[in-house]
């Protein structure tokens, strides 16, 4: 809407109107809603009585009708009162201009059209009257964070309220958060979030058990119409509102108990994933010896079951035919399991026992390194994934020219990619493809959230999101070369058909590998390079979960008033308490602990917080809305794929994955070991501890929010910046079925 002028009393040279009913008059004209201001609050003008007749900010009247603004000439001796033309009017005829005998109405077609310190007309007409009168009006100028208030009453342009949006929420003058030394250091951190150790543990395992090349049907029809979306529209949410996971809910404050959840979920991951890097920094100091510790049946933790596969049965201790890699007796199985876990010196969840120290000092090494790489922020975590996120491929490539040359090779790439289309028809192998694609890309973490939250405002999400999704897909496949070139060399070599090498998690990395390049020449060589490149697919997800809680609880304490507290001493805070709990997994017994977190701590939680993360934008906070926000910020809408993606095809997907994850539960177990009944409800009150925040917050948003009972819940659908504007009576939008049905 055009701005109008602000009323001056127009005096003779000499003169001053003592009469303030020119002024009173004034004051009652509407005010300015132009896009065009500037947040400058003190307004000031070339003469004292022009200023006076500012006109009030007035507050939500349903029938408010602005006064016609007037102004007062004096022509020949006769004060004259007329109607002053509007900005628009001036500028559409000129002839405007002047009025009643050449006497300057309005204002100068080069004046700058604002009333401000700065706005001294730069050439003023200079017709003058008999009385040398010149009447100049002033256009007021008012801070742009006012727009966002008006937008409710009067339906202004979009671009005034996307213009006052990205005020309130971007481009605050007190806004000294960091940001990504270049582009390519977010897209190298969320690519070295989303490929992970899965990609090389379990992707080829569940490609070849789910039909092979067949797999990658579901698999991609799950990425596409699920997994993808879901990831965009975290980017988006970072990267718009620049908040963290908790923060950022202030757009729907209903759902701000998702922002907990994703936050308990990530810090519960950390309990037991970075023990993983622990054991493989392990394996690699073992591997510096000069034989690999797991080749035979001669060391003090071996037992007299052993069975070493490169001698002959009778050398032998025992006289038990070999069962394959994933038998209990095997070297590289006695290794893991008896001088790495020392799970001979516990009973179960109940006989836990201390820490073993060798593990201990390499959990200490590896969250050294995770402090070393977050306690600066952005700015060094993102210098750190250089090496994280681009060396496992290096490893990668290296491994797999090695292991086309092994014979047996080709054999175990053909198990890997044979299609069977009948296994189509089986609901656990989509059930399996949507479960790996949604844990892979990584959505509902809040960690691609809180990186996002860090980019500049008009960095180019959409183009990351693209190239993050192709580059894990890559790497899943691929990775299933690497792992089942030496699959086959093991089925050919042992004389066992390969499904019983196959198989997926530490079993796979931590059992079959170490004993499929044990024989090699150079075989130390194989294995460090090995493990060196589970360190660093774990090293840079270990940090994006770490960086999920240390950003998610930093801004909701900074925002709650605790402006003292630095990063470093924070980041050390969490750090270490996520090391305590992770020393629960380096016991005798942190084996069973491990997988009762595994199957528990990121599994349904997980699910439901990316749900209700879908639910809340879609729907609540308004595609609409959602939209423009998207356009405002990279300059384009998001289409038609998107919009019903992120509304009803997305929701559907992960609330399909929950149904079928609960019908078809599988008994916990670990080996031999069953667990008590405890247990699960230990697991179960784990997964439920961070689920429950969602409506725990919810109830108490509706409780503590002021207003009566409808009040409270439009305050609590809609963004904070309206909630003024909800308790003066302005409409909600959010009642409206427009809202609800846009699509």
């Amino acid at each position: 809407m055009a701005g109008m002028p602000v009323l001056g009393n127009s005096v003779g040279a000499g003169e001053l109107i003592e009469n303030g009913s020119n002024r009173s008059s004034s004051s009652e004209s509407h005010h300015d809603t132009s896009p065009h201001r500037t947040q400058d609050p003190e307004i000031s003008c070339l003469r004292p009585d022009l200023t006076t007749s500012l006109p009030l900010r007035r507050p939500y009247e349903p029938n408010y009708k602005a006064t016609v603004p007037t102004m007062a000439t004096l022509n020949s001796g006769i004060v004259v009162t007329h109607t002053v033309p509007s900005y628009d009017e001036q500028r559409a005829s000129p002839a405007l201009l002047t009025r009643h005998s050449g006497t300057p109405g309005g204002r100068s077609v080069r004046d700058d059209g604002y009333c401000s310190a700065g706005s001294t007309p730069r050439a003023l007409d200079h017709k003058t009257t008999k009385g040398s009168v010149v009447t100049l009006s002033c256009y007021k100028k008012e801070p742009k964070i006012e727009i966002a208030e008006e937008g409710y009453f009067t339906e202004p342009p979009k671009r005034n309220r996307k213009n006052s949006i990205k005020v309130n929420l971007t481009e605050k003058p007190d806004d000294d958060r960091e940001t990504w030394g270049t582009g390519a250091d977010f897209l190298l951190s969320i690519i070295g979030f989303a490929v992970d150790l899965a990609n090389v543990w379990r992707f080829p395992y569940l490609c070849y058990r789910n039909g092979g090349g067949a797999f990658l049907i579901p698999y991609t029809l799950m990425l596409i119409f699920g997994a993808v979306p879901l990831f965009y529209m975290e980017l988006i949410l970072g990267q718009y509102n620049r908040q963290g996971p908790i923060t950022l809910w202030k757009i729907c404050p209903l759902f701000k108990g998702v922002g907990f959840c994703a936050v308990m979920v990530a810090f519960y991951v950390s309990f037991y994933y970075n023990v993983i890097i622990g054991w493989a920094l392990y394996f690699l100091v073992s591997s510096a010896r000069s034989e690999l510790p797991w080749l035979h049946c001669d060391n003090p933790w071996n037992t007299d079951q052993c069975w070493d596969a490169s001698r002959q049965n009778t050398t032998n201790k025992t006289d038990i035919s070999y069962q394959g890699p994933l038998s209990h007796f095997t070297p590289a199985s006695e290794f893991f399991h008896r001088a790495v876990l020392e799970m001979q010196y516990s009973e179960g969840l109940n006989d836990l026992g201390f820490p073993k120290w060798q593990l201990t000092i390499c959990l200490g090494i590896v969250y050294i390194t995770l402090y070393l790489s977050l306690f600066k922020g952005v700015k060094s975590s993102g210098k750190v994934v250089w090496m994280t996120a681009t060396m496992p491929y290096v490893v990668l490539s290296i491994l797999l020219a090695r292991g086309l040359l092994l014979p047996g090779a080709t054999r175990g790439i053909a198990y890997y990619l044979h299609p069977e289309l009948s296994r189509l028809k089986d609901t656990q192998v989509w059930v399996d493809a949507a479960v790996q694609i949604f844990y892979s890309v990584g959505a509902g973490f809040g960690v691609h959230l809180s990186y996002a939250s860090y980019n500049t405002f008009h960095n180019n999400c959409y183009r990351d999101c693209l190239v993050t999704t192709l580059v894990n897909c890559f790497t899943s496949f691929f990775s299933g070369f690497v792992i089942f070139t030496y699959l086959g060399f093991m089925s050919h070599k042992q004389g066992v058909p390969i499904s019983s090498v196959a198989t997926e998690g530490p079993g796979l990395v931590f059992q079959v590998y170490p004993e499929a390049v044990a024989t090699l020449p150079g075989a130390n060589l194989w294995a460090m390079l090995f493990f060196f490149m589970l360190i660093m697919l774990g090293l840079d997800s270990g940090m994006g979960g770490l960086e999920c809680v240390i950003t998610g609880l930093l801004d909701a304490a900074r925002a709650s008033g605790a402006r003292w507290l630095r990063r470093e001493h924070f980041t050390l805070l969490v750090v270490c308490l996520s090391f305590c709990m992770a020393c629960i997994n380096i016991t005798p017994g942190g084996i069973y602990m491990f997988h009762l977190l595994d199957t528990y701590a990121a599994g349904i939680s997980l699910l439901c917080s990316a749900l209700f993360e879908a639910v809340a934008v879609s729907w609540f906070y308004g595609l609409k809305r959602f939209s423009d926000d998207v356009e405002e910020m990279l300059g384009f809408r998001p289409g038609l794929y998107w919009r019903i993606c992120w509304k009803f095809v997305s929701p559907v997907f992960i609330i399909g994955v929950v149904v079928f994850g609960l019908l078809y539960q599988q008994p916990l177990q670990y080996l031999s070991y069953t667990y008590p009944p405890w247990a699960v409800v230990l697991g179960w009150g784990l997964a439920c501890s961070s689920i429950i925040m969602i409506p725990l917050v919810a109830i108490y948003k509706l409780i503590s929010t002021p207003g009566n009972c409808r009040q409270r819940l439009a305050c609590c659908i809609s963004p904070i910046s309206e909630h003024e504007a909800i308790r003066s009576g302005a409409p909600v939008t959010r009642f409206t079925w427009s809202h609800w049905l846009y699509v």
